[in-house]
């Protein structure tokens, strides 16, 4: 299974979106999407969720947890 960094930047790319969009989504700057991309630093809670429904997928599934994006264990 896929990381949090792997998975943060595969959802991104597979939407065709920038850093910034999504930091701007979450209510972050570019550079912590960059950071928890490069698994430098982690989102709070209210940061994992709100990146949960950016790209409409589960906690679990975000945190690698599962493979099945849509699956909470």
């Amino acid at each position: 299974m896929a990381d949090f960094s792997e998975r943060i930047r595969s959802l991104r790319l597979e939407r065709g979106m920038t850093q910034e969009e999504v930091g701007k989504i979450i209510g972050v700057k570019r550079y912590s999407v960059y950071g928890y991309e490069k698994g430098q630093n982690y989102p709070d809670v209210p940061g994992l969720i709100a990146l949960a429904e950016c790209f409409e997928v589960s906690l679990d599934y975000l945190v690698g947890r599962t493979d099945d994006p849509k699956v909470n264990r």
